[in-house]
């Protein structure tokens, strides 16, 4: 699982250097997070890791975003969480004006969700409502085309396809560039039925102890309709990251 993640975050992130390395105008941000709970008891004993790394390259016109992220957990030695995503997206006239344009793919397995496999592809538009120095919203929809293997409750493994309406919200507020509240937040449902939807909600509290070091902490919470599954992680931890 850990070799998928790495190759899959790897590719992509070889592609955009590729894309980009010629150009002398081009801004890079790197960034590492790693949070996690320990809990134990007379009777109880879980434990939960939330790894996730992100690589962005802007240019004047054109932005590319990736991302990756691996929870694993345990409960009494019991495996509950063993979740990988990864996702590249870009965004075309972002920082040239409020109406902007987006791309994206995404890629997840998830244990606790019993998805073992679900592909994500699609484009949209994208609104600035607010930019500024200590604070920025995004609000951003489209449509994207899914093909999935998931493991539902009744009838045992379900291979679908379809297409979805994508609707994202995105928000960064920060004092004195010390305090960062920020988060990504999607609703997807299905455009053959809204009792088929998806829920995948990230927000984090980060305190920066320096320019590239913080501690954090971090809520995310997904659900998927279909197999009537949904997780909710509290975690909390220290961020690395860096800009050149």
């Amino acid at each position: 699982m850990l070799k998928k993640i790495i190759l899959i975050f790897s590719s992509i992130l070889y592609s955009q250097l590729s894309f980009c390395q010629f150009n002398d105008s081009v801004h890079h941000h790197f960034s590492f997070s790693s949070t996690g709970v320990y809990n134990k008891t007379k009777d109880l004993k879980s434990f939960v890791l939330n790894n996730s790394a992100g690589y962005e390259i802007n240019q004047k016109k054109i932005a590319f975003n990736t991302g990756a992220s691996w929870i694993y957990g345990t409960q009494n030695k019991q495996l509950s969480n063993n979740d990988v995503s990864a996702a590249a997206n870009i965004d075309y006239l972002k920082d040239e004006q409020k109406l902007y344009y987006w791309g994206l793919v995404n890629f997840d397995e998830s244990y606790s969700l019993k998805i073992n496999y679900r592909f994500q592809s699609g484009v949209g538009i994208g609104y600035t409502f607010v930019k500024k120095t200590n604070f920025d919203l995004e609000l951003s929809d489209g449509f994207v085309f899914e093909t999935s293997d998931l493991t539902d409750p009744v009838i045992g493994r379900d291979v679908y396809q379809t297409v979805r309406n994508s609707l994202r919200v995105k928000y960064r507020w920060s004092y004195n560039n010390t305090f960062i509240l920020e988060g990504t937040n999607f609703y997807q449902p299905s455009m053959l039925s809204l009792k088929d939807y998806i829920i995948k909600l990230n927000n984090k509290l980060s305190v920066k102890l320096n320019k590239w070091l913080a501690i954090n902490a971090t809520i995310t919470y997904n659900k998927i309709s279909r197999t009537n599954r949904e997780n909710l992680l509290l975690t909390y931890g220290l961020t690395l990251e860096d800009y050149f």
